[in-house]
């Protein structure tokens, strides 16, 4: 299983069922903050419902298809990150992540995008990372601009969240342009 010791503080990896109840209050703790961006925040409302998030990336990432990763900070779970989906064809990986509102400001998903972003080009040889962002969610579009990723552009009403559209941000990172920071 996936395994990425980032530094001191801070673990990436896959997530076990066995840890369905703490995503649960994690995410109902972190409810208000995380519904402004993420349209998936209402149809969790059960520890069932993240024991079944836990068990499809657990099936993804033994089918190749993506790698959503725990994010441990100082032993704490806070947050997930990682590829939501893998293109091989065109060797494209796609990168989101959340974090608990408590754990903001601490440096915490840039230094796990980072990782993650060295991981793709490093070790799954692939030759771009996305990131995608509504446009007015300024806290996450500031994780890929630290990072030096290429603000590529911008499409009109991307997403759906609750009773309204929001509009998407892509950034992009070659593997020829990946600089270790």
């Amino acid at each position: 299983m996936f395994l990425k010791e980032i530094d001191e503080e801070l673990i990436l990896r896959v997530l076990d069922v066995a840890e369905a109840d703490t995503l649960f209050q994690l995410t109902d703790d972190s409810r208000d903050h995380l519904r402004e961006w993420l349209g998936w925040v209402d149809t969790t409302k059960t520890i069932d419902d993240s024991r079944s998030f836990i068990e499809h990336t657990l099936q993804a990432y033994t089918d190749k298809k993506g790698l959503t990763t725990g994010i441990f900070y100082k032993g704490a779970l806070v947050g997930t990150a990682g590829f939501n989906s893998f293109d091989w064809i065109n060797k494209i990986g796609y990168i989101g992540y959340w974090v608990s509102h408590h754990y903001q400001g601490n440096g915490i998903v840039t230094r796990a995008t980072r990782a993650l972003t060295d991981y793709a080009f490093h070790e799954l040889q692939l030759n771009r990372v996305d990131i995608r962002a509504a446009y007015e969610n300024k806290k996450s579009r500031a994780i890929p601009e630290r990072l030096g990723f290429t603000k590529e552009g911008q499409i009109r009403q991307a997403e759906f969240l609750y009773d309204h559209f929001v509009d998407h941000v892509v950034y992009g990172m070659l593997a020829n342009e990946w600089v270790t920071y």
